[in-house]
């Protein structure tokens, strides 16, 4: 029988944008809370995966407490910055790992880096303790509630929880990176002048700086005005056609003559094949190299530019979906179903992206919700999820994947269980 030190309140397994606010939440609330990652960062894929700026999204002030106190710290550590649309989300994805320790920190929440579960203890449907590896040691910790936000349902695989299968397909992942040493003034100019549609490209000047962003994507939907410079590219065999499928660009806060790219997108590959997947990642690092030789090219302001970085992690959008109490499904979006224990609330539409021309939807939808009950896991009494894991169907995870909604969910999940405690 193990002798527990320290048990906890509240066990969160995965440090990313869904699991910190759950620990920062619970913790602030008085819980004593563990939080298990790992890597030896916080973050997930706003950090490791460069994934920024934070997705706008108007909705009700419905859990953003820790949303909130995100923006005051980030403008502490001058990593934050405010679009002229009103977005405050456009953060520094190295700085924010620092704020991200120092909130937890000023809520006294244990942080355990470069760890796994190892194995799970549990009997009629509750966790009774579980064993994390940390490099070379094994270690037991029991805790009263558990929380699933690895991004992956990594946790809920060990527990043999019931999945969502009801798509035969994946939103294709990304492989960011950053470039520096763009000259953000001429290329502002740039664009200026080439394209006049502010839902695609937008400039934001100021006395001390210059922030940006465009897009390209082979799909019909809109007139895109980098179209002829992409398509001359393809002709001069500068880019491959798999190249126009997906690109976007945006500055980045606090990180002069930077600029973050969310793309390319990985192609299609075999999900029970590693070598298949990773090959498909190499070929993303080339596409890098290619995407980065034509801005050189074509985009004035880049000319003595240079990759900076790529990020360590892929990008993925939607991996595994755990079945829990209740099955949110896109019809609950449409009709804008009201629930009486709401954990969120957004308007972010409906964005699955896809690798085949004109197949990516973006169906933007009124204000809607998810309840707290598809947070909760179906199989286990006391374990949550929070995250692109929630429990929904592939549409609807198409909406509330994005990482202000995953921070409502994490917040949630942390209330919830301070109300069952208490």
């Amino acid at each position: 029988m193990y002798n527990f030190d320290n048990k906890y309140d509240v066990l969160v397994c995965g440090g990313g944008v869904a699991g910190i606010s759950c620990a920062y939440t619970s913790s602030k609330l008085g819980l004593k809370t563990l939080l298990l990652e790992k890597e030896s960062y916080l973050g997930g894929d706003m950090t490791g995966g460069l994934v920024i700026p934070v997705m706008k999204s108007d909705a009700k002030n419905l859990n953003t407490e820790f949303y909130n106190d995100l923006i005051l710290y980030a403008k502490k550590f001058n990593s934050q910055f405010t679009y002229s649309d009103g977005n405050d989300g456009w953060f520094n994805p190295v700085l924010i790992k620092c704020v991200f320790e120092h909130m937890l920190k000023t809520v006294s929440c244990d942080i355990v880096y470069e760890c796994e579960i190892k194995n799970v203890n549990a009997s009629q449907n509750t966790i009774n303790h579980v064993e994390i590896l940390n490099n070379t040691l094994s270690i037991p910790i029991a805790s009263m509630y558990y929380v699933d936000s690895t991004g992956n349902a990594s946790f809920s695989k060990i527990l043999n929880c019931d999945f969502w299968e009801d798509n035969q397909t994946k939103q294709p992942a990304s492989l960011r990176f950053i470039v520096g040493n763009v000259d953000l003034d001429k290329f502002a100019n740039f664009l200026e002048k080439v394209d006049n549609d502010k839902n695609v490209t937008t400039t934001y000047r100021s006395d001390s700086f210059i922030h940006l962003s465009t897009a390209f994507t082979w799909d019909k939907t809109k007139k895109w005005a980098l179209e002829p410079y992409f398509k001359d590219a393809l002709r001069q065999n500068i880019l491959k056609d798999k190249d126009l499928a997906y690109f976007q660009l945006f500055t980045i806060a606090n990180m002069p003559n930077s600029v973050a790219f969310n793309c390319p997108r990985l192609r299609d590959f075999d999900t029970n094949n590693p070598i298949d997947y990773s090959n498909a990642v190499i070929e993303a690092r080339e596409a890098i190299l290619r995407l980065h030789k034509f801005c050189v090219n074509y985009l004035p302001g880049f000319e003595n530019s240079y990759i900076s970085n790529i990020a360590p992690v892929v990008g993925k959008r939607e991996t595994s979906r755990v079945k829990c109490q209740y099955d949110y499904t896109i019809n609950d979006i449409l009709e804008q179903k009201e629930f009486k224990n709401a954990a969120l609330c957004s308007d972010y539409p409906i964005d699955i992206h896809s690798n085949t021309k004109d197949k990516s939807v973006l169906h933007k939808v009124c204000a809607y919700t998810l309840p707290i009950e598809s947070l909760k896991s179906k199989n286990y009494n006391n374990l949550y999820v929070a995250g692109k894991i929630l429990g929904c169907d592939f549409k609807a995870q198409a909406a509330l994947r994005v990482q202000s909604s995953c921070m409502s969910m994490g917040e949630a999940v942390a209330k919830d269980i301070y109300k069952n405690i208490n």
